[in-house]
């Protein structure tokens, strides 16, 4: 199967098609979506029991605010949510951070299971989701996101479409975004039609974005750099050079529906070629197919009242491009499947069990090969169950066991001979409580104890990587990593009012992570000289005792209110602090303390928000690497609805970094290298019918 190639005339035909056939909509099916034909506020991720008042710190996205995020990339989407941050690697590619923990700690998810790439393995390596595809997003922080195994130690991002329909749909409903501009000139667009019969439901989507290179207010080099470039460098000016790309594709599915579930199918194409800010001859071309099974049955007679079953298989593949001439070729290919069950009431206890099950085979192929082809096979079990204890006072408690097993094939590369199957038993349990101290405050808090596996590049990556400039070596001794984990938050909400404060602590045991050795080595890990064309930095996996801590605030409130008029300010930040309590150094690639104030204003169809955040320089930083300064960014977006026929519309003017700042993100590998883009201003058209 091969992504669908798709143009503008794609969406518009999609358009009106959707638009020339809307008839009846079924009233109802809209009874479990929020305005504007988002998922309602019901947090699938979280918790299985389907709860909106949850122990875990969690944090949702959908509808207009997700509509007003949305940008070329997942991570810089999330970015600025509290405690999530974002990997950037130009403008097409972020992978969200959270609490300062990437990569194998953080499960990305998509409908609740995995769809297997290549993001988790190496920064420059996109995350093949479309942003303006997607319908809600659920980010879980900390230690409640254990259902989902070590590899979620840090927390869960889970995607979530309708590309399954899980609810009855009547007649026809679609939808076209189309927005262009931002600081690389981005034309994306995307198209989606929905429909059914009351029993029967399709969708269809397609979805095409194309930026040039990103427009930057300086120099691409930061200052600290440029000294050590020396002063016969090239130094590239006001764009970021390779900094362009294109990714299009789209998906089909159908369900069946009936008064207590659904079941489904559907396949989703995704095509993308961009090129490497660090390397000006490096380019990626990225393939994925995803093959996606639901269903959920409820209302059950006998000892479960539901159950569900999440099934996914994806065939992935990319090819790194170095002067015309593919280096390596990076392939995962596998499936995951997910089967929930809720249980009836067991005396005061209500929960759900679980069975998971994956296998993927990921390879690196090439003269660059950098791991060698490993199967990796995990099987696994897991349960919670809460005590209402009172109407005041709730408990919940959940468990995992999963076994993980690595499998390398050395495939006549003598650099792999060495490697050896691993297998590993992880165990994880965590309690949470929330306490009601009045009916507009409440408290609630979490700890767990997580055990994660190594993932197959922390115990055998032995290579080059010439997209990050670096030559990478694992550790096939790794143990695994544990941790304990807790937070503890104060909330208030009270109508549009609302707002939260968190504070959280992780002490791990052997975290594992790279550390730059300070030694510059060519393709066969030799030694060479500084300025040595293609030289690469030597980076070791390494295990070391190491703490998180830091705090989250969150807060909106409705500050002027009179006739159609209103006003509300949110307020947002969070601070992490990192360590290696080994040697007591700073961990790498940690954010910043941030804080964003925003001011929204609204009066019917017409609506503005003002933006101002600022982050603080990072100078706690590792021996090898660069600090960053201090930034404050400017942003202002202008929104108005209206309605032609039986049509609902939404137009905005987005203007982001009005001041022009040089901005590089702590939380980049490349920020000194690759700043974030300059001044910008996005024109955008959504509708809904």
């Amino acid at each position: 199967m091969r992504a669908l190639r798709l143009s503008p005339l794609s969406f518009g035909l999609l358009a009106a098609l959707a638009h020339a056939q809307s008839g009846n909509v079924n009233p109802t099916q809209n009874s479990t979506q929020a305005p504007g034909g988002s998922l309602a506020p019901v947090f699938v991720t979280a918790n299985p029991l389907g709860e909106t008042d949850l122990i875990a710190p969690a944090t949702a996205l959908y509808g207009d605010a997700l509509t007003r995020r949305q940008t070329n990339s997942l991570g810089e989407t999330l970015n600025g949510l509290p405690g999530v941050s974002t990997t950037t690697y130009g403008p097409m590619v972020g992978r969200p951070i959270i609490r300062g923990m990437d990569g194998d700690r953080i499960r990305i998810l998509q409908n609740g299971v995995a769809a297997w790439d290549a993001s988790s393995l190496s920064y420059d390596h996109a995350v093949p989701q479309e942003p303006l595809t997607i319908e809600r997003v659920e980010i879980v922080r900390g230690p409640a996101a254990l259902l989902y195994g070590g590899n979620a130690i840090g927390g869960v991002v889970n995607t979530i479409d309708n590309r399954i329909p899980r609810e009855p749909i009547n007649g026809l409903t679609g939808g076209v975004d189309a927005s262009y501009g931002g600081a690389n000139d981005a034309r994306a667009g995307a198209a989606q039609v929905e429909g059914g019969n009351g029993r029967f439901a399709f969708h269809v989507d397609a979805f095409d974005r194309e930026t040039s290179k990103e427009r930057i207010p300086g120099f691409a080099h930061s200052d600290r750099q440029r000294a050590l470039d020396g002063p016969d460098a090239n130094e590239a000016y006001g764009s970021l050079p390779n900094s362009d790309g294109r990714w299009h594709g789209g998906a089909l599915g159908g369900a069946y529906t009936w008064a207590d579930g659904y079941a489904g199918l559907s396949y989703n194409g995704f095509e993308a070629n961009y090129g490497s800010v660090a390397e000006d001859d490096v380019r990626l071309r990225m393939h994925q197919d995803h093959v996606a099974f639901a269903s959920e049955v409820r209302n059950l007679r006998g000892p479960f009242s539901q159950l569900k079953f999440d099934f996914g298989y994806t065939d992935y593949e990319h090819k790194e491009i170095d002067n015309g001439e593919t280096s390596t070729t990076f392939r995962n290919h596998g499936y995951e499947a997910r089967i929930e069950a809720r249980h009836r009431k067991i005396g005061p206890f209500e929960g759900a069990i679980g069975v998971q099950l994956s296998q993927n085979t990921f390879s690196a192929l090439g003269d660059e090969a950098l791991v060698p082809t490993t199967q990796t096979t995990n099987v696994a079990l897991f349960g919670l169950e809460e005590w209402n204890v009172t109407d005041a006072f709730k408990l919940s408690a959940g468990a995992r066991y999963e076994h993980v097993k690595q499998q390398p094939t050395a495939a006549g590369n003598d650099k792999f001979a060495s490697a050896h199957d691993r297998d590993f038993n992880a165990v994880s349990a965590s309690l949470g409580a929330l306490y009601k101290l009045t009916s507009l405050w409440s408290v609630a808090g979490n700890v767990a104890y997580t055990e994660r596996a190594p993932a197959l590049y922390e115990l055998y990556a032995n290579g080059p990587h010439d997209a990050t400039g670096q030559y990478l070596i694992g550790n096939p001794d790794a143990q695994k990593e544990k941790a304990v984990s807790t937070d503890l938050s104060l909330r208030f909400a009270s109508g549009p009012n609302k707002g939260s404060v968190g504070v959280f602590y992780s002490r791990f045991k052997n975290y594992l992570t790279e550390f730059n050795t300070g030694r510059l080595v060519d393709d066969s890990d030799q030694v060479v000289a500084p300025g040595t064309d293609d030289a690469l930095n030597e980076a070791v996996y390494r295990g070391v005792r190491a703490e998180f801590y830091g705090i989250e605030l969150d807060g909106k409130w409705r500050v002027f209110q009179k006739g159609a008029h209103q006003v509300d300010v949110e307020l947002t930040g969070d601070y992490t602090h990192a360590r290696n309590m080994d040697n007591d150094q700073p961990l790498p690639r940690i954010s910043p303390l941030r804080a964003t104030l925003a001011v929204d204003y609204g009066y019917g169809p017409f609506g503005a928000r003002a933006e101002l955040q600022h982050a603080w320089g990072q100078h706690r930083v590792p021996e090898n690497d660069l600090p960053t300064a201090s930034y404050t960014k400017l942003g202002l977006l202008v929104t108005y609805k209206f309605h032609v026929g039986a049509t609902d519309w939404l137009a905005y003017l987005r203007g982001d970094n009005l001041t022009n700042q040089d901005i590089r993100y702590a939380s980049s590998v490349v920020r000194d290298i690759a700043p974030e883009g300059g001044r910008s201003v996005m024109v955008g058209l959504r509708t809904r019918f």
